[in-house]
């Protein structure tokens, strides 16, 4: 199965800045299975147990959150963690166009996705969690939901009754995460994965494999931590279908036949075009650079690479990209 269309390569300069806002998950969400992975209404109450943490979801009326309802979450963890790094006041409401959280999570623009938008914000606002999960640096056992009773959407009060903006209200839980930096950069084709499934074991490379050259886990176990009530005889052919099309942002997955299932980095450079690439030890100096400065690391490698493709395209390739890339993160302004 094909990724997803790129809906918006050109994204909406005039809109925030989308272009400079980096995807961002926290890591208490992708350690635990917290949403459904079902594409209809999921109406189960689940316990989930993992060591010490305990997981407890009863869901609204219209089911439990989707991992695609997600997709408000990251919008929301990315625009405060941009404002934080460039060392602005940041607070649990977040106010935005509903177009541009279609554009970030690269969702059609079209009057269905608007409604899906508000089933989405129904879900993630009316479903009780109970968990001992800790965020930040505090671990309590209570009653919440993901975002707060005042989330949603507001209209202009016209003969059209159109709608203005979306506004949302994190729970603490999450805003725990914000504040203790607890969240990591996802890749942006997060957002063409077509199947829940998919979406989950990403999140699940993405917090447990990092930048590691291995990281493995049975099959039984890793089902678990996704959430999936399939059969694990079903999983498993699942499994096999994703590692065959090979989707996977930055991961390249493989099931032994003990059914374990090991992920690995596809590369150890971050390759910018066919002839660029930057070495591991530049994209380290350069992250100490970006947190004495303020800024997010990979915005300031972003701004490099779009500069460094230019210059290519101009027949003026950096001689020496680690140094070249070093140099200009030490020439950025500071931002706090």
């Amino acid at each position: 199965m094909a990724l997803l269309p790129d809906r918006h390569p050109q994204k909406d300069f005039f809109i925030l800045d989308l272009s400079d806002v980096v995807p961002k998950d926290d890591t208490a969400s992708m350690e635990h299975p917290i949403f459904s992975l079902a594409t209809k209404p999921d109406m189960r109450h689940l316990v989930y147990q993992n060591g010490d943490n305990a997981l407890e979801i009863l869901p609204s009326v219209h089911g439990l959150p989707t991992i695609m309802d997600k997709d408000i979450l990251i919008f929301c963890i990315s625009q405060l963690m941009h404002k934080k790094n460039r060392g602005e006041q940041i607070g649990k409401r977040v106010r935005f166009s509903a177009r541009e959280l279609l554009i970030a999570t690269n969702r059609p623009i079209a009057g269905l996705t608007y409604k899906r938008l508000e089933q989405a914000f129904i879900r993630l606002s009316q479903t009780s969690f109970k968990t001992n999960v800790k965020t930040g640096d505090r671990r309590e056992m209570r009653l919440f939901s993901l975002l707060d009773s005042g989330s949603g959407f507001v209209f202009k009060d016209d003969d059209r009754f159109r709608l203005d903006y979306c506004e949302v209200i994190l729970s603490d839980w999450i805003m725990r995460a914000i504040e203790g930096d607890e969240v990591v950069t996802i890749s942006n084709d997060y957002f063409r994965l077509r199947r829940p499934l998919e979406r989950r074991i990403y999140e699940i490379g993405r917090k447990h494999c990092g930048a590691q050259k291995r990281w493995h886990i049975g099959l039984a176990k890793l089902q678990e931590k996704t959430g999936s009530n399939a059969p694990l005889k079903k999983f498993r052919l699942n499994i096999r279908q994703i590692i065959a099309d090979d989707h996977t942002p930055f991961y390249k997955l493989e099931l032994t036949k003990d059914d374990l299932v090991i992920f690995r980095p596809r590369s150890t450079s971050t390759t910018l075009t066919t002839d660029i690439s930057l070495p591991e030890w530049a994209e380290d100096k350069a992250r100490q650079i970006a947190r004495v400065k303020g800024w997010d690391y990979y915005t300031m490698r972003s701004n490099w690479m779009e500069f460094a493709k230019a210059e290519t395209a101009k027949g003026n390739p950096p001689q020496n990209t680690g140094a070249a890339f070093v140099s200009y993160c030490k020439k950025q302004d500071k931002l706090r």
